[in-house]
């Protein structure tokens, strides 16, 4: 069941830092599945390649999640960028930081924080959306109840997607999932029944 909103980014932020001579760079970009996630993230791995680890985390819309620490201690990275993405409540966001190391190791507690502390301030310089879940309906009807359809959609906050005009007219609408039964009903009142009015599997977030 995916959820009626959801928080993320509008687009590509970085953000760099230099901690006890190692450089974090702090990379994230909005991504709505897992393949685009891990596409976008193998072409961070070829534009730094000689870097010393690309660290991740990504959370997508469905709940799922997933990180890595790639070759640094267990709980230092990977987690840390996580935890910077649920402290801002994202969803559809992929989050890496790239460390070039400078020769002088951390230790646990500061190279933990230098994952988290680049990831919070890449994320601060990211512009938040806050996207509602829609449903893709199609709606066919004669000419003369044309009106009536534009009236009701507009009522609702629906969004055309696409309208056709042939022999009757069509329309391929976004709705907001609970006022499906409500817009099916009055449409229906308004038209005497003559109208189709049905769910495509299509859902996108606005």
């Amino acid at each position: 069941m995916l959820p009626e909103q959801i928080k993320t980014i509008k687009d590509f932020r970085d953000f760099s830092f230099k901690e006890k001579s190692s450089e974090f760079i702090a990379i994230v970009y909005p991504v709505d599945n897992e393949e685009t996630a891990l596409n976008q993230l193998n072409e961070i791995r070829k534009k730094y390649f000689d870097a010393s680890h690309h660290c991740y985390a990504y959370k997508l819309k469905s709940g799922e999640e997933k990180y890595s620490d790639d070759g640094e201690p267990k709980g230092t990275a990977g987690i840390r960028i996580l935890n910077a993405i649920q402290h801002f409540d994202l969803s559809d966001v992929l989050l890496v930081v790239v460390r070039y190391f400078g020769g002088t190791k951390l230790g646990v507690g500061p190279l933990g924080k230098a994952y988290y502390n680049a990831s919070i301030e890449v994320l601060n310089t990211s512009e938040i959306l806050t996207k509602m879940l829609f449903h893709n309906i199609l709606i066919e009807v004669d000419f003369n109840f044309v009106s009536h359809v534009h009236r009701i959609i507009n009522h609702y906050s629906a969004i055309i997607a696409n309208s056709e005009y042939s022999n009757i007219a069509k329309f391929n609408c976004f709705i907001k999932p609970n006022d499906f039964e409500k817009i099916n009903i009055e449409l229906s009142n308004l038209t005497n029944g003559q109208i189709l009015i049905k769910a495509l599997p299509e859902y996108k977030y606005f």
